[in-house]
This record gives C-alpha cells, sequence and structure tokens, in this order.
C-alpha cells in the first residue's frame, strides 16, 4: 500500500532552504519517492499549519520511514531546522 509523507512549512531562512533541498530532494528519489506536490498551502478549516506543503509518495510506510531515518536524511535534520519549522506526517492508503 502507498503511503504518504506530509510536510507542513514555515519558512524561516532562504539560504538553508536551498542548502537542505539541494540534499533532501535526492535523497527522497534515491528511496524511492516521488514528490506529488511542493507549493503554496492554504487553509480550509482550521488553524494554518504552514504557509507551503510538501506530499512525497512511497512505496509502503517501511520505505518512507526507510528514507526518514536513513543516515543521509538524518545528517541535514540540523540545516533543515534552521531553514524552516515543519512537521513530517506519515500516512498509508
Amino acid at each position: 500500500m502507498s503511503a504518504y509523507v506530509v510536510v507542513h512549512v514555515n519558512p524561516l531562512d532562504a539560504d538553508k532552504a536551498a542548502e537542505y533541498s539541494a540534499v533532501a530532494g535526492p535523497s527522497v528519489v534515491k528511496h524511492g519517492g516521488e514528490f506529488i506536490l511542493k507549493g503554496p498551502a492554504e487553509s480550509l478549516h482550521g488553524e494554518e499549519l504552514g504557509k507551503m506543503m510538501v506530499i512525497v509518495k512511497f512505496a509502503d510506510k517501511e520505505a518512507a520511514k526507510k528514507w526518514y531515518f536513513s543516515e543521509e536524511y538524518q545528517a541535514i535534520i540540523p540545516v533543515r531546522e534552521q531553514a524552516f519549522k515543519a512537521s513530517f506526517i506519515l500516512g498509508a492508503e
């Protein structure tokens, strides 16, 4: 069953965001992830969770977790924390 990582993002630092994206994007692809959406987010109801939204599709939850907890991705998290305020949510079909 396909799994999706939904990321709500509030940008903090454009230079750090570029540094993070240069590593994070290729790491997603390397682990079989497919970017479904990257762009502005609009809240239709409730609290706004982020100005931007990213949705990444993986083959299953295990593949998504393998990416997120990979050494490569974990190493870039300190840069992510300087670049964005973000939340990552994992869901599956």
